[in-house]
């Protein structure tokens, strides 16, 4: 056969052959790739753990004011009405080191600027005393019974920050709550893979939300809602 023909006919045979490899390749590949994405089939899911739990902090500001135009003898009654709180207190059963007495702020009114010469006291004074304890019914109660303060002359002010009811036991009850968020999360994820004709797989990732504490509601501040999200992300199978 004549060398001229032949090697055309070369040429052709190598050029089918390495047409049919690389479709042989890409066959390859694309099952791989396919494969590995049925492998990566996933389902992303959050899980929630709510609970109400009573506060054990709470944290009573109580400020007073009073006026006078001669300031020692401003003075003189702040310490008197000190000594009232401090019985009102006690009577209660708050502990002297569960009470804070800050020092009187004092404003002379003609002192300013522009002098307030038209008030009917030169000096205005105001106070407060902070009860940082456990006894949060304890400090319920007492809310409602300041009118006694009152009619002893202690002017109890509303400025100001109210009380506060604070939840710190939160490490003692972590634990429980991720293990109901998991178990949450875990639920829904099985419920999706039944819907899906699948099977839930392993864990692919997962992230842990942060804590939340909040009133739960406004009427009951003493009483928190604690609450906590997971969201985790399982593969699944065929």
């Amino acid at each position: 056969m004549n060398e001229r023909i032949i090697g055309p006919i070369a040429a052709a045979i190598v050029g089918v052959l390495l047409a049919l490899g690389l479709i042989g390749l890409g066959m390859s590949l694309s099952a791989g790739f396919l494969k590995y994405r049925a492998q990566e089939r996933t389902v992303e899911v959050k899980g929630l753990a709510e609970r109400e739990v009573p506060a054990n902090l709470a944290i009573w500001p109580i400020s007073y004011t009073d006026t006078d135009n001669d300031l020692p003898a401003l003075y003189a009654r702040f310490e008197a009405h000190k000594t009232a709180i401090e019985a009102f207190l006690k009577e209660r059963e708050f502990e002297p080191a569960e009470i804070t007495f800050g020092p009187p702020t004092i404003v002379d009114r003609q002192a300013r600027e522009y002098g307030e010469q038209n008030g009917k006291f030169r000096y205005l004074g105001k106070a407060v005393v902070t009860v940082y304890t456990p006894k949060v019914d304890e400090v319920r109660a007492a809310i409602g019974k300041l009118g006694d303060l009152g009619k002893q002359g202690v002017v109890v002010s509303g400025e100001g920050p109210g009380v506060q009811f604070v939840f710190d036991g939160l490490n003692s009850i972590k634990p429980v709550m991720i293990e109901q968020a998991v178990k949450n999360a875990r639920e829904s994820a099985g419920k999706f893979a039944t819907d899906t004709a699948s099977a839930l797989g392993k864990v692919k990732r997962a992230a842990q939300g942060q804590f939340s504490i909040e009133d739960r509601d406004a009427s009951t501040p003493h009483i928190k809602k604690v609450r906590v999200v997971s969201t985790i992300e399982y593969y699944l199978q065929d």
